[in-house]
């Protein structure tokens, strides 16, 4: 970083310019997309699907809480698991203050993991969030949508996930979000799903950390979020406090 070219205001605002030319053609791309997810053929569920929840069960068509569309994050937590994916947990911590938005646009979102009820309860207050979480451990809900690869890892020869055929992967679940549409009929559709890299778009921290100088600063790492922690266990002390404060402030 400290050999980086430095130039004149002017020489860096032509520079800028350049790149601007870039950045709108990737935002018109971006919005031809969005278009085109939207006019995508939907897939009737006719598969029941009952989820563990605090206190009861509820089904599929529950989860929309009366309203047309629903998202769910595929969370990644093993049931011998005793604390969720940390890398999951940061996406979480983008969608958690997002919800209520998203209520007032006719859609609801949840968070469904395979792990026990208890300990999804257990670790959601620890990380002082408020949205629905729900265990599909009895359900076939993670292997029908592509996140559940049962077996022992290290016997695995393949399994697919992110719409292709894949060696193994390093755990028996991977992340992923789905989205369902719930017509007036009751009838329920599945829209569209995503994983793997595409769910960077929900992470802000990405898009805010590849405007800085040194980027995601991640080519030294084995992985790309080895540095990821769950936000209690940053050793930034200022960092926690803010966290001790806002699970303070929503026990009152």
């Amino acid at each position: 970083m400290p050999n980086h070219k430095v130039v004149s205001r002017d020489q860096w605002l032509a520079e800028r310019k350049q790149l601007l030319i870039k950045e709108k053609e990737l935002t018109r791309l971006r919005a031809q997309v969005a278009d085109e997810r939207m006019q995508l053929p939907w897939v009737k569920i006719d598969k029941e699907y009952i989820f563990e929840g605090p206190g009861s069960k509820v089904s599929l068509c529950d989860l929309f809480d009366g309203r047309h569309q629903l998202i769910v994050y595929h969370f990644m937590f093993q049931p011998d698991w005793d604390e969720g994916c940390k890398s999951c947990s940061l996406i979480a911590d983008h969608y958690e203050p997002l919800i209520v938005h998203l209520q007032h646009r006719d859609t609801s979102m949840v968070t469904i993991s395979r792990a026990p009820i208890e300990k999804l309860e257990k670790f959601r207050k620890r990380m002082g969030w408020r949205f629905k979480w729900f265990s599909s451990l009895d359900t076939d809900f993670n292997s029908d949508f592509d996140v559940y690869f049962p077996g022992d890892v290290r016997e695995q020869k393949e399994v697919y996930y992110n719409y292709r055929t894949m060696p193994g992967f390093p755990s028996t679940e991977g992340p992923g979000m789905s989205v369902f549409y719930k017509d007036d009929d009751g009838a329920i559709y599945h829209t569209y799903s995503c994983y793997a890299r595409a769910l960077e778009d929900f992470m802000s921290v990405y898009r805010l950390l590849d405007i800085v100088p040194k980027g995601r600063d991640e080519a030294g790492l084995v992985y790309g979020m080895e540095w990821v922690r769950h936000h209690d266990k940053y050793d930034d002390q200022s960092f926690k406090d803010i966290y001790v404060e806002l699970l303070s402030s929503k026990k009152k």
